[in-house]
Protein backbone atom coordinates (compact mmCIF):
# COMPACT_ATOMS: atom_id res chain seq x y z
CA UNK A 1 0.00 0.00 0.00
CA UNK A 2 1.47 3.57 -1.18
CA UNK A 3 1.63 6.13 1.42
CA UNK A 4 1.84 9.23 -0.90
CA UNK A 5 2.72 11.39 2.59
CA UNK A 6 6.10 9.23 3.56
CA UNK A 7 6.90 9.30 -0.62
CA UNK A 8 6.91 13.28 -0.84
CA UNK A 9 9.23 12.91 2.78
CA UNK A 10 11.77 10.60 1.64
CA UNK A 11 11.77 10.95 -2.43
CA UNK A 12 9.65 13.58 -4.18
CA UNK A 13 10.42 16.57 -1.59
CA UNK A 14 13.89 16.01 0.06
CA UNK A 15 16.56 17.33 -0.75
CA UNK A 16 19.95 16.89 -0.15
CA UNK A 17 20.96 19.98 2.66
CA UNK A 18 24.72 21.96 2.24
CA UNK A 19 23.89 23.56 6.04
CA UNK A 20 22.05 22.36 8.80
CA UNK A 21 20.75 24.34 12.11
CA UNK A 22 21.86 23.78 15.75
CA UNK A 23 19.07 21.56 16.48
CA UNK A 24 21.42 17.85 18.07
CA UNK A 25 20.83 14.14 17.08
CA UNK A 26 20.56 12.21 19.59
CA UNK A 27 22.66 8.95 20.35
CA UNK A 28 19.12 7.01 20.23
CA UNK A 29 18.75 8.63 16.54
CA UNK A 30 21.91 6.97 15.34
CA UNK A 31 20.86 3.66 16.79
CA UNK A 32 17.57 3.61 15.11
CA UNK A 33 19.00 4.84 11.97
CA UNK A 34 21.24 2.04 11.42
CA UNK A 35 18.51 -0.41 12.85
CA UNK A 36 16.73 0.32 9.88
CA UNK A 37 19.56 0.70 7.25
CA UNK A 38 20.95 -2.57 8.40
CA UNK A 39 17.84 -4.25 6.34
CA UNK A 40 19.11 -3.02 2.93
CA UNK A 41 20.26 -5.57 0.55
CA UNK A 42 23.93 -7.29 0.31
CA UNK A 43 25.22 -10.00 -1.38
CA UNK A 44 25.37 -12.79 0.52
CA UNK A 45 24.65 -10.71 3.09
CA UNK A 46 27.52 -9.58 3.63
CA UNK A 47 26.79 -6.23 5.11
CA UNK A 48 30.16 -5.14 4.24
CA UNK A 49 29.39 -1.59 4.96
CA UNK A 50 30.46 0.48 8.03
CA UNK A 51 30.00 3.76 9.61
CA UNK A 52 31.77 6.27 11.28
CA UNK A 53 28.83 8.84 13.34
CA UNK A 54 31.65 11.96 13.78
CA UNK A 55 29.90 14.10 16.37
CA UNK A 56 32.90 15.40 18.42
CA UNK A 57 34.85 18.46 17.52
CA UNK A 58 37.92 16.40 17.62
CA UNK A 59 36.40 13.73 14.91
CA UNK A 60 34.89 16.82 13.25
CA UNK A 61 38.81 18.57 12.79
CA UNK A 62 39.83 15.33 11.38
CA UNK A 63 37.46 15.31 8.90
CA UNK A 64 38.14 18.75 7.83
CA UNK A 65 41.57 17.78 7.10
CA UNK A 66 40.69 15.73 3.78
CA UNK A 67 38.22 17.95 3.08
CA UNK A 68 37.99 19.94 -0.43
CA UNK A 69 38.00 23.51 0.76
CA UNK A 70 34.26 23.97 -0.65
CA UNK A 71 32.84 21.61 1.48
CA UNK A 72 34.54 22.86 4.54
CA UNK A 73 31.46 24.97 6.12
CA UNK A 74 29.04 22.13 4.93
CA UNK A 75 31.18 19.51 7.26
CA UNK A 76 31.17 22.38 10.17
CA UNK A 77 27.54 22.96 10.22
CA UNK A 78 26.23 19.34 10.59
CA UNK A 79 25.77 18.14 14.18
CA UNK A 80 27.13 14.90 12.30
CA UNK A 81 29.25 13.42 9.22
CA UNK A 82 28.74 9.88 8.84
CA UNK A 83 31.75 8.12 7.02
CA UNK A 84 30.49 5.59 4.81
CA UNK A 85 32.93 2.88 4.90
CA UNK A 86 33.07 -0.64 3.73
CA UNK A 87 34.78 -4.10 5.75
CA UNK A 88 37.35 -5.19 3.30
CA UNK A 89 37.52 -8.97 5.10
CA UNK A 90 33.49 -8.51 5.36
CA UNK A 91 33.34 -12.36 4.56
CA UNK A 92 34.85 -12.80 8.05
CA UNK A 93 31.06 -12.22 9.08
CA UNK A 94 29.56 -14.96 7.40
CA UNK A 95 29.69 -17.32 10.13
CA UNK A 96 27.08 -15.07 11.95
CA UNK A 97 25.13 -13.30 8.86
CA UNK A 98 24.97 -16.14 6.31
CA UNK A 99 24.15 -19.52 8.31
CA UNK A 100 21.31 -20.13 5.09
CA UNK A 101 25.00 -20.96 3.12
CA UNK A 102 26.51 -24.19 3.54
CA UNK A 103 29.55 -23.37 2.01
CA UNK A 104 29.75 -19.75 1.61
CA UNK A 105 31.88 -18.03 -1.37
CA UNK A 106 35.05 -18.00 -0.49
CA UNK A 107 35.88 -14.66 -1.27
CA UNK A 108 39.18 -14.88 1.17
CA UNK A 109 41.27 -16.08 -1.88
CA UNK A 110 39.99 -13.32 -4.40
CA UNK A 111 42.78 -11.10 -5.14
CA UNK A 112 42.06 -7.78 -3.27
CA UNK A 113 40.95 -5.60 -6.14
CA UNK A 114 38.26 -7.88 -6.19
CA UNK A 115 37.23 -7.51 -2.65
CA UNK A 116 37.87 -3.71 -3.45
CA UNK A 117 35.17 -3.82 -5.72
CA UNK A 118 32.43 -5.91 -3.75
CA UNK A 119 32.55 -4.14 -0.86
CA UNK A 120 32.22 -0.89 -2.50
CA UNK A 121 29.54 -1.87 -4.59
CA UNK A 122 27.17 -3.92 -2.16
CA UNK A 123 28.25 -0.53 0.92
CA UNK A 124 26.63 1.83 -1.93
CA UNK A 125 24.04 -0.50 -1.79
CA UNK A 126 23.44 -0.21 1.94
CA UNK A 127 24.22 3.82 2.03
CA UNK A 128 21.11 4.40 -0.13
CA UNK A 129 19.53 2.91 2.32
CA UNK A 130 20.90 5.10 5.08
CA UNK A 131 19.61 7.93 3.39
CA UNK A 132 16.13 6.59 3.15
CA UNK A 133 16.42 5.78 6.75
CA UNK A 134 17.72 9.14 7.57
CA UNK A 135 15.11 11.19 5.89
CA UNK A 136 12.00 8.40 7.16
CA UNK A 137 13.08 9.79 10.47
CA UNK A 138 12.56 13.11 10.12
CA UNK A 139 16.43 13.89 9.04
CA UNK A 140 17.73 14.96 6.19
CA UNK A 141 21.01 14.00 4.25
CA UNK A 142 23.95 15.87 2.14
CA UNK A 143 26.24 13.38 1.03
CA UNK A 144 29.24 14.14 -0.86
CA UNK A 145 32.64 12.73 -2.06
CA UNK A 146 34.31 15.99 -2.17
CA UNK A 147 37.37 14.70 -0.31
CA UNK A 148 40.41 12.72 0.21
CA UNK A 149 39.39 9.38 0.83
CA UNK A 150 43.26 8.29 1.16
CA UNK A 151 43.52 11.34 4.09
CA UNK A 152 39.98 9.51 6.18
CA UNK A 153 41.15 6.06 5.54
CA UNK A 154 44.66 6.92 7.28
CA UNK A 155 42.83 9.54 9.97
CA UNK A 156 40.39 7.20 10.84
CA UNK A 157 41.25 3.64 9.61
CA UNK A 158 45.04 3.05 9.93
CA UNK A 159 45.91 -0.54 10.78
CA UNK A 160 41.97 -1.82 10.08
CA UNK A 161 40.21 -3.53 7.16
CA UNK A 162 37.84 -0.81 6.83
CA UNK A 163 38.30 1.81 3.69
CA UNK A 164 36.28 5.19 3.26
CA UNK A 165 33.63 5.38 0.67
CA UNK A 166 32.09 8.66 0.40
CA UNK A 167 30.43 10.78 3.56
CA UNK A 168 27.24 11.71 4.40
CA UNK A 169 26.38 15.38 6.72
CA UNK A 170 23.46 14.24 9.14
CA UNK A 171 21.00 16.66 10.60
CA UNK A 172 18.12 19.10 10.09
CA UNK A 173 18.90 21.13 7.25
CA UNK A 174 18.50 25.18 7.82
CA UNK A 175 17.56 25.39 4.10
CA UNK A 176 19.90 27.60 3.15
CA UNK A 177 21.43 27.54 -0.35
CA UNK A 178 19.07 25.06 -1.19
CA UNK A 179 18.54 25.89 -5.26
CA UNK A 180 15.26 25.03 -7.21
CA UNK A 181 15.34 21.41 -7.73
CA UNK A 182 17.28 20.51 -10.87
CA UNK A 183 15.59 18.11 -13.70
CA UNK A 184 15.89 14.49 -13.75
CA UNK A 185 16.23 12.39 -16.87
CA UNK A 186 13.20 11.17 -17.87
CA UNK A 187 12.12 7.35 -18.31
CA UNK A 188 13.17 7.16 -21.85
CA UNK A 189 16.28 8.72 -21.41
CA UNK A 190 17.74 6.46 -19.06
CA UNK A 191 15.48 3.37 -19.30
CA UNK A 192 15.22 0.72 -21.63
CA UNK A 193 13.18 -2.32 -21.49
CA UNK A 194 13.99 -5.44 -23.57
Amino acid sequence: MSNPEMIKQILTEARSHKFFSDKPVTEAELKTLYDLAKMAPSASNGCPMRITFVTSPEGKERVLKASNPGNVEKIASAPVTMIIAYDTKFYDQYPKLAPHMPSPPNEASLPDAALERIALRNSSLQAGFVMVAARSLGLDCGPMSGFKNEIIDDLFYAGTNWRSNFIINLGHGNGESIRPRAARLDFDEACEIV
